[in-house]
């Protein structure tokens, strides 16, 4: 298995099908650009699968299964300064993989209709090129080449955001392009002090496994952090480079907010955990009081500013600055339980706030208005859209036995055992969340039902293949998270180690007496 290209394929295939469909007919609706678009998602699910099992299964470049970087590929690029086309996969890009690879086909099911509001063979081209592009990002182990990709993201992102959604969405994807501009200028500056740095200790190189080798001066780490952290702030988001955040997801289409909020800006917060902790580690711990401050603001910050909003779009896009406050602190407590918490909360995160987005969607989409204050009783007419809103808002609260719960207390926990107050603001995220998706479901879908709604038709069998997944995902996992774990923990403890902690990983322990009756 490991003598066949995966990785290359993974990124090939949605990029070739990206440039296929580009040349299919145009037209509003059309629909062989919607079916072929959808078949190379799903060739790429096929393949991401592929790869994971052969994860689990030792089938990549390593003696272990399940651990360790596979699949590696590397080729020299731009031997004068170092660069490789370099590919491979551990624990923490094998998930954000996955994720990409299950949403892509699913936000294609969920706008098939959507799309025909613009260029339907724009919309679905786009989507697969971002898709390659993300894919690339989190496979790249080359600092060079993750640059490249990490720019690269910004066309597709550019123009899903200005050729699709509501009015006003042209001046949100400027925003949105100049925020992130600014971020990948700044890192630029790190990434060539990490060619300084590699030249002075011998050979250039930019691949991540030569520098993790070298002694970086601490006095330059710190600045190659502040790079970094800029961009990767700027991308997650973070309080106070995050206001591009909001707008975007209100005039965005609620698909592109998916690919936005649950894959794209996830490369932040990966960004963080595999360039400032895996290659920066002691400025990342002179970092670490200042981050944990802002993270702890985006959490309190982000879910106050989302139970102000009567725009549903807006309303959850700011939520997921509170969360990804969260998976920041996680990251910057520098424990096993607070960076596990923190990957698998990436995960749970994609999985609740894509459905989340896809559900307010359909709202939209039957109601004509994305204004809270403008539906209600909506629950009487669409009983089951009102069901599976409400499981993925509790979801998104972090309700037990769903998935974000699991990765919710565990970052939680790591933020206590690293200081009480930081703790302690971190845990009102609890309430707050309940605060804001509770009184948005009353809101929207309690109360009187109104007469312009009565005709409104319940979600069909289309938006429920899309949404359905990611439900029963946020149980599975909300009761059973060690699949993931098991995957995660191993990569965790490998960026853990290179700033000096040594923990064993959070596990689920079987109770004993389950065992012995097992084995009667």
């Amino acid at each position: 298995m490991s003598d066949f290209p995966w990785l290359i394929a993974l990124v090939l295939v949605p990029l070739l099908g990206a440039v296929a469909v580009s040349f299919l007919p145009a037209g509003r609706g059309e629909p062989l650009p919607k079916k072929v678009g959808l078949g190379v998602a799903l060739v790429t699910l096929l393949i991401g699968l592929a790869i994971l099992a052969g994860y689990l299964t030792g089938g990549g470049d390593t003696t272990s299964a399940g651990g360790g970087e596979q699949f590696d590929v590397s080729y020299s690029w731009i031997s004068l300064f170092g660069a490789h086309f370099a590919l491979g996969v551990d624990g923490l890009s094998l998930v954000m993989v996955v994720l990409t690879v299950v949403l892509v086909p699913l936000v294609m099911i969920a706008s098939w209709n959507e799309s025909d509001e613009g260029n339907t063979k724009s919309f679905f081209g786009w989507v697969l090129a971002l898709e390659a592009m993300s894919l690339a990002v989190f496979t790249a182990t080359d600092v060079f080449l993750f640059y490249v990709v990490f720019e690269a993201t910004l066309i597709p992102a550019y123009f899903l955001v200005a050729g699709f959604g509501r009015e006003g969405r042209s001046r949100a994807a400027t925003k949105f392009l100049l925020y992130q501009l600014a971020g990948g200028l700044v890192m630029l500056g790190s990434v060539i002090g990490l060619y300084v740095v590699s030249a002075d200790a011998g050979t250039p190189s930019y691949l991540i496994s030569d520098l993790a080798a070298i002694d970086i001066d601490p006095t330059a780490q710190r600045w190659l952090f502040v790079g970094f952290f800029i961009a990767f702030a700027a991308k997650a988001p973070m309080f106070p480079l995050h206001t591009w955040l909001a707008d975007t997801t209100e005039k965005a289409t609620p698909s592109t907010s998916v690919l936005l909020v649950c894959v794209l800006d996830k490369i932040g917060t990966y960004g963080m955990l595999r360039f400032c902790l895996g290659l920066l580690p002691e400025a990342s711990e002179w970092a670490t009081p200042v981050v944990v401050v802002l993270a702890l603001v985006s959490v309190v910050y982000g879910a106050l500013v989302a139970i102000g909003q009567d725009d549903v779009l807006r309303l959850i896009g700011l939520t997921s600055l509170s969360h990804f406050g969260l998976i920041v602190l996680g990251i910057f407590v520098f424990s096993g339980a607070g960076s596990a918490g923190a990957v698998l909360y990436m995960v749970n995160h994609g999985i609740a706030t894509a459905a989340l987005f896809l559900i307010a969607g359909f709202v939209i989409r039957r109601t004509g208005t994305a204004s809270i204050s403008a539906m209600g009783g909506l629950e009487k007419t669409v009983p089951v859209l009102a069901g599976v809103f409400l499981v993925a808002g509790l979801a998104a609260a972090g309700l037990p036995g769903l998935s974000p719960f699991v990765s919710e207390v565990l970052v939680l926990i790591a933020a206590f055992n690293h200081a009480w107050w930081a703790g302690a603001v971190a845990v009102t995220s609890i309430v707050l969340a309940a605060i804001y998706i509770l009184w948005t479901y009353q809101r929207t879908f309690t109360g009187p039902a109104r007469a312009e709604y009565a005709a409104v038709t319940d979600i069909d069998r289309r938006e429920l293949g899309a949404v359905v997944p990611l439900l029963v995902a946020l149980v599975v996992f909300g009761f059973f998270p060690m699949p993931v774990l098991d995957v995660i923990n191993p990569a965790v403890d490998d960026i853990l180690s290179q700033v000096g902690v040594l923990e064993d990983p959070p596990t689920v322990e079987v109770p004993s007496d389950a065992t012995e009756g097992a084995d009667q």
